[in-house]
């Protein structure tokens, strides 16, 4: 079944990459750090999906939905995304590249 979501929704993608023998470390900052960066997110308004995976090939990743564009601009500015969560995932040897986010083109909707 095919999800309904707004015309305006978008696609936020934030990525990283790390030496993958850092693995383990990464893996488990990710975990920490979404202790303190989950209840901040339920808090914001228009988010609609959010996931995270972190890849023993030394990628990472944190896909969110928005139902707009200015809604999912708040995690650019959000404390516990852009400063707290980047700095502890930073000490850990990731590091970021561009955000991404695109407008929802439901013609590749499964």
């Amino acid at each position: 079944m095919i999800e309904s979501l707004p015309k305006s929704a978008v696609i936020r993608i934030s990525r990283a990459n790390f030496p993958p023998n850092l693995f383990a470390e990464v893996d488990a900052m990710n975990k920490k750090t979404s202790e303190y960066i989950l209840p901040a997110l339920r808090r914001l308004p228009g988010l609609i999906h959010f996931y995270a995976g972190v890849s023993p090939n030394g990628s990472a990743v944190q896909v969110s939905v928005w139902d707009t564009d200015e809604h999912a601009a708040q995690l650019n500015t959000l404390k516990e995304m852009a400063v707290d969560g980047r700095r502890d995932m930073e000490s850990v040897g990731v590091a970021f590249v561009p955000i991404v986010t695109c407008p929802i083109d439901k013609t590749w909707a499964v």
